[in-house]
């Protein structure tokens, strides 16, 4: 299978970079790393949610949508990347943000993301303190329609069972890329939140009856709460796409224990990972996603969780531009 049989508009320029990490490898003396560049999809300095979007950007046009609606924390990568599509689609922007508890500080609530999204030109709604986002955001889709408009909720992340095909998608797209180049891929490792990413992942490899596990290294909430979220997600996909649901389930592998104090909130390992890869390979990760997950990863490979025989990929989900919001802690 190559392919999902669903609508999509294209937002990418193709597939995005696989390529070793040479530097980091030889560092580590440990398994044999590699990293795939979802970093590099293009869309407005790039990140895992244009996959996604790929997908739901069709659903709103074919529901003739006008404005797209969507849900995030004021660095939210997903919103910026959603202003981004919006505008490649002539479709209006809505974006309702709320502020993440433990961050702060003026980088934060004007630098980086988002500065972006107003120079994208969404229209930005800072939720008010003790008020719930998905209320507020519902209470505008209801005004949006008032004024003649046709609205399309992304929930947040993009990740409900039509975004998450872009990462069944990337998975068929990964093991290409390691078929081509010879590479048996053992496991692959990638920052986990709204789940979106974890159950496409999930899904394509159980399509692809893949045995590369997938292990999702947790941003913001226990394992528990994580797992149950991402198989909220394979139930549905399970029945869309033809796979088996109790198969896919047991390839759920959640690492809970580097996230911190919460969402967004920074840890010393975060730092001391961002910081190791800038300068072993060049590569900038960003402090909220892929930084807490390179920080397991890294954790992981010195317990000597993986052999060195093996072959190990680390999924940059992007983010890079959220640096600059916290810029403090760099320094």
């Amino acid at each position: 299978m190559n392919k999902i049989e669903r609508k999509k508009v294209t937002l990418m320029n193709g597939a995005t970079p696989f390529e070793p990490l040479a530097n980091l490898t030889n560092r580590l003396g440990s398994a044999q790393l590699f990293i795939k560049r979802d970093d590099c999809t293009g869309l407005a300095t790039g990140g895992n949610k244009t996959r996604k979007l790929e997908y739901l950007i069709a659903d709103a046009l074919q529901q003739n949508a006008t404005v797209l609606v969507t849900i995030g924390g004021i660095q939210s990568n997903h919103a910026r990347q959603t202003a981004a599509a919006a505008n490649k689609y002539q479709l209006k922007c809505a974006l309702v943000l709320e502020k993440v508890a433990g961050t702060g500080g003026e980088d934060y609530l004007h630098s980086g993301n988002l500065l972006l999204d107003n120079i994208l030109g969404a229209d930005t709604f800072i939720v008010p303190d003790n008020e719930d986002s998905l209320n507020h955001a519902m209470s505008l889709v209801e005004q949006l329609k008032a004024q003649g408009e046709v609205p399309y909720f992304i929930t947040v992340g993009g990740s409900d069972p039509i975004g998450a095909c872009g990462y069944v998608e990337c998975a068929f797209e990964l093991m290409e890329q390691c078929e081509q180049q010879q590479i048996k891929l053992d496991a692959l490792i990638h920052a986990t939140g709204s789940a979106g990413t974890q159950a496409g992942l999930i899904a394509g490899m159980e399509l692809l009856d893949a045995d590369t596990r997938v292990i999702g290294v947790c941003v913001s909430k226990p394992e528990a709460a994580q797992r149950q979220l991402i198989i909220n997600l394979l139930e549905p996909m399970s029945e869309a796409l033809g796979f088996n649901l109790q198969s896919a389930i047991k390839r759920i592998e959640i690492k809970d224990q580097y996230y911190g104090e919460g969402y967004g909130i920074p840890t010393d390992s975060m730092v001391e990972a961002v910081k190791t890869l800038a300068r072993q390979e060049a590569i900038l990760l960003d402090p909220v996603y892929t930084g807490k997950a390179m920080a397991g990863m890294l954790d992981m490979l010195k317990k000597g969780e993986f052999s060195d025989t093996e072959n190990v990929a680390f999924l940059h989900t992007g983010g890079s531009v959220g640096l600059f919001a916290y810029k403090d802690w760099f320094k």
